[in-house]
């Protein structure tokens, strides 16, 4: 896997792609193909490879700005271990997060590009979106980019953005897919499976009691998640086989309603001892909202017919 290092210790000269980079869909790999070189199914707009003597890389801000100038919490499609995985492919070979503070926020954009890109990161080459923004209070565009890094004799290529028959394609679609459940339509606009990871803690033992064991998920808590409800969905640990799963993303209404929402994932037709292991999940498909039921019976009954319509919507939809 690719590493994940600070300014201070990445490898350089660099070709940086410059940006978030949350979720990576379509217009994102557009700008990370300007210091890869062209992917398989690019067109002939594409800026072609760079010499081997610069390291691709990405470059994005930890935690993002607006948590350490608004405190607003920013929930991530990828955190930075899922992004390695997911940019490796691409011809990146390091992410590097600059960590973002109340310092950083105040640099000028001609002290963040002597500073930050030429300095310490000694940027041969440098591709953004056209709607990048930089600099105290955000004053600097891309095209103020492009002037202060001419300055220093390194090329910015400013990449449009990409939009299909619905729109610009951006992040926040991406999210909004997820909380209305449309895993479908979160897919198409990753151009890739929705998954998440967690640790498997040892809960309170309910699910068994009711003939449905869980593994109670530990989830990182700045992962976007989609909503709340009970999905059909596939699952692994490291290097193992992919299990077919019914999930509930949410609450207890019925067993706790002062719980905590929580993520439990039951496997079907099998038993695993999971507790202490990670375990990958893929949410495929919505099959109902959360709901409360008149007593543990009737939810049990429920879960029996959940846990059917998974494995008939599994059935048919295997993992790719």
């Amino acid at each position: 896997m690719i590493p994940l290092r600070t300014p201070i210790d990445a490898l350089r000269p660099t070709a940086i792609a410059l940006g978030s980079f949350d979720g990576l869909h379509q217009g994102h790999r557009r700008v990370i193909a300007a210091v890869t070189g062209p992917p398989p199914d690019a067109g002939p707009a594409v800026v072609p490879p760079l010499v081997s003597a610069v390291v691709p890389t990405v470059v994005s801000f930890w935690p993002h700005p607006r948590e350490v100038l608004h405190g607003e919490a920013r929930l991530r499609l990828d955190l930075p271990a899922e992004k390695l995985e997911l940019l490796e492919p691409l011809g990146i070979e390091q992410l590097v997060l600059v960590p973002f503070d109340r310092d950083l926020a105040a640099l000028s954009p001609e002290t963040f590009v002597q500073q930050v890109l030429v300095e310490q990161l000694d940027a041969r080459r440098i591709a953004v979106g056209e709607n990048f923004r930089f600099g105290a209070g955000r004053l600097g565009s891309a095209a103020d980019l492009q002037r202060l890094a001419s300055a220093h004799g390194v090329e910015v290529e400013v990449v449009p953005m990409f939009s299909d028959a619905a729109g610009r394609m951006s992040s926040s679609r991406i999210r909004r897919a997820l909380a209305g459940g449309d895993l479908a339509e979160a897919r198409r606009l990753l151009q890739r499976p929705y998954r998440f990871r967690g640790q498997v803690v040892r809960g309170r033992g309910l699910g068994r009691g009711l003939g449905w064991p869980t593994a109670n998920l530990q989830v990182d808590g700045r992962k976007f998640l989609p909503q709340e409800g009970v999905y059909a969905a596939w699952a692994w640990q490291a290097a193992g086989p992919a299990m077919a799963a019914v999930m509930n993303l949410g609450p207890q209404p019925t067993v706790d309603p002062t719980a905590p929402s929580a993520v439990e994932v039951h496997l079907l037709d099998r038993e695993l001892e999971l507790v202490g292991s990670e375990l990958v999940v893929e949410p495929t498909a919505l099959l109902r909202g959360q709901q409360r039921f008149d007593g543990l019976e009737a939810l049990s009954d429920q879960i029996g017919r959940d846990a059917q319509k998974a494995r008939d919507w599994l059935s048919q939809h295997p993992l790719e």
